[in-house]
């Protein structure tokens, strides 16, 4: 709602910073942290069943998949200055209405491969490391939100916008796919810690009080490409271990 309630106000000429989508990728932001507590506060209450990881997938799906996909063509491409008179407007239309609708489907798919039966990765680790097949939707979603969150003026640059269609393409990708990417699940809130990660957590809350669109942009940005380092190190890694001798089959005459 609040990213078209931004469209309206674009529309009547305010081409300037829009609250609207501000707040559209602030409300993507806090539905991504209470994403990543909503598992564990059905664990620790032993109240987990079917029916609520059904309803979470369905929740995912507007608030990961539709909500960004809106996002994406609004704030990205509907009010793209052309920079010349012809095809080039309704090329770039067309390629928002394509991209975002790609957007929303690769979300869909990986959700629901995550809930029959999560793939085997291209660069499978050793059994306790906990990981995810393919990158999950709420980081896509996050990252949207963090780009926007960081300028929420509406697109009008043309080479721009073909930039974030290519962007949010390679993130739908990414969400499809089988490389890793990490997972924080093994992180038990019950255990004690230790006074560094007191340090840590307080230090990134500082972060995000104080440079909270940069330092914002910067983690989604890291957590995008982590899969992408992960898999290049798995390449090269494979590339380098030394394959076995093959053995030749001695023929003897006589």
């Amino acid at each position: 709602m609040q990213a078209f309630q931004g469209a309206l106000l674009t529309g009547t000429g305010n081409y300037g910073s829009n609250q609207h989508f501000s707040l559209a990728a602030k409300a993507l932001g806090f539905a991504v942290f209470f994403d990543g507590i909503d598992g564990r506060i059905a664990r620790m209450t032993n109240t987990t069943s079917n029916f609520g990881r059904e309803l979470d997938s369905l929740a995912d799906v507007v608030t990961f998949g539709i909500a960004p996909a809106i996002l994406t063509y609004i704030w990205g491409v509907q009010f793209v200055l052309a920079p010349a008179e012809g095809h080039l407007q309704s090329h770039i239309m067309r390629a928002g209405y394509l991209i975002a609708f790609f957007y929303l489907l690769c979300g869909a798919v990986r959700l629901a491969r995550f809930n029959i039966a999560p793939p085997t990765p291209k660069n499978p680790t050793r059994p306790d490391y906990k990981y995810f097949v393919g990158m999950p939707i709420p980081a896509g979603a996050g990252f949207i939100a963090a780009v926007v969150f960081m300028d929420d003026s509406p697109v009008r640059s043309f080479g721009f916008s073909v930039g974030w269609l290519v962007l949010v393409g390679i993130i739908s990708l990414l969400m499809v796919s089988t490389w890793r990417y990490p997972s924080f699940k093994q992180i038990s809130v019950s255990k004690p810690r230790t006074p560094l990660i007191v340090l840590i957590v307080g230090g990134i809350a500082f972060l995000i009080w104080e440079w909270s669109q940069p330092f914002l942009l910067a983690a989604a940005s890291a957590y995008v490409m982590s899969g992408i380092v992960i898999r290049v190190i798995s390449f090269v890694r494979r590339r380098r271990r030394p394959r076995p001798h093959a053995q030749y089959t001695e023929h003897q005459i006589g």
